[in-house]
């Protein structure tokens, strides 16, 4: 059995806020399995590795023995979190959010341990709950508070508008956490605000309040944004290994110690060291990383295989020998067609690619976004650096 200490040492690496340490001392003191909190909304099909920096710190706590309540807010997705949204998020339907749902866990149970999770969805708590239950859960907290959250203070402050549904969801947030007695709930910094509320709402209804752990948000690919489906810039756990691999390869060199910190075991102390001494030069250690990445995503194997895809079709600039064939559909769009065989997510992204020189048609550039099919099969297509398509015509 590990000491409480050692524990807390364990838990409290790369965290960036606790609030407090004092008190999940105390909790792991009285050696009982705590109850960890994970809230996350189906607001899109895909999890990246922005959650995965959470869910890595969640494998943590049930390799110590503690156990994971994984919430699905299949409820709050509806109303649609404002946490860092300078503008009223569209809410979703109950069906969008049980395909949405569905796919989430999956995606989770790639880095969590399945028998030491306790999966839950929040309509089951809230949807019973009456205009009553509701009023009376809004009257334990005030307007002047609520305006004290970030974004809803610029926003007021802009004139721009919140909607009463808005204030409502850290409200509905706070009760899953007195639902499932949670002991501690995590999330990013940019959800503090709801996790403390969290804490209030269990002290009205008489529960030890919550630890409230955050974990750094990671940027994007591009090594400016926050990591977004919405600003393209990145991984999702569900991707390929070749793209997991690819893609952090792609990213800044500036990035890749906290991708390395707060995604992997390396060492990344002696790495910097390494790296800033000469003794390491910084491609070695970002395919160190990428093939790290792309292990724990997936396995050693496939990590392997998308090291040497990588290492032949970027770095020798050959072409694959094992090309994906797909069928030829002409008189179509070409960003239209790469969106329906899964070379981009969208055909937005696609005409971004083209604009860009990034799509080629047997290595001539295409450069109309609004460039219409005419395969006569055979052809190879490449999609930015490590995407490859062969035409067959059926």
């Amino acid at each position: 059995m590990i000491k409480p200490e050692e524990q807390l040492r364990i838990l409290k690496r790369n965290v960036e806020e606790l609030i407090s340490e004092e008190e999940l001392l105390e909790r792991l003191k009285t050696g009982r399995p705590l109850r960890v909190k994970l809230g996350v909304d189906p607001s899109r099909p895909d999890l990246h590795l922005g959650h995965a920096v959470v869910l890595k710190k969640l494998r943590e706590f049930q390799d110590l023995g503690h156990i994971v309540v994984l919430i699905i807010g299949d409820f709050t997705a509806r109303i649609g979190d404002p946490s860092g949204r300078s503008k009223t998020r569209p809410m979703l339907s109950a069906e969008e959010a049980k395909k949405n749902a569905v796919s989430y866990q999956e995606q989770a149970f790639k880095i969590l341990d399945r028998s030491k999770t306790e999966l839950r969805f929040n309509s089951e708590w809230l949807e019973p709950l009456n205009f009553e239950d509701v009023i009376r859960l809004a009257a334990k907290y005030t307007v002047a508070r609520m305006l004290e959250r970030d974004d809803f203070e610029k926003r007021y402050k802009n004139g721009e508008p919140i909607s009463i549904a808005e204030f409502l969801y850290p409200i509905a947030q706070a009760y899953d956490s007195v639902a499932v007695k949670s002991d501690v709930e995590m999330g990013g910094t940019d959800q503090k605000f709801n996790l403390l509320v969290g804490r209030k709402y269990q002290e009205e209804f008489g529960q030890k309040p919550q630890i409230v752990m955050t974990m750094p948000l990671i940027e994007g690919t591009d090594g400016n944004l926050k990591m977004s489906k919405s600003y393209n810039n990145y991984v999702a756990i569900t991707d390929t290994p070749q793209d997991v691999y690819g893609k952090i390869m792609s990213i800044p060199d500036s990035l890749m110690f906290k991708y390395a910190k707060l995604l992997t075991d390396l060492d990344v102390e002696k790495a910097e060291k390494d790296v800033k001494s000469e003794k390491l030069h910084p491609m070695e250690f970002k395919k160190r990383l990428a093939f790290e990445i792309t292990k724990w995503l997936h396995d050693e194997e496939s990590a392997k295989k998308a090291e040497e895809y990588f290492v032949s079709t970027f770095s020798k600039k050959e072409t694959p020998k094992e090309i994906k064939e797909v069928e030829a559909k002409n008189g179509v769009k070409l960003s239209q067609f790469l969106k329906e065989i899964g070379a981009t997510s969208s055909s937005s992204e696609a005409k971004r690619l083209i604009k860009q020189g990034g799509v080629k048609i047997d290595n001539t550039p295409v450069k109309d976004p609004f460039f219409v099919t005419n395969f006569k099969g055979g052809e190879i297509i490449r999609v930015g650096k490590l995407k490859f398509y062969k035409i067959k015509i059926s």
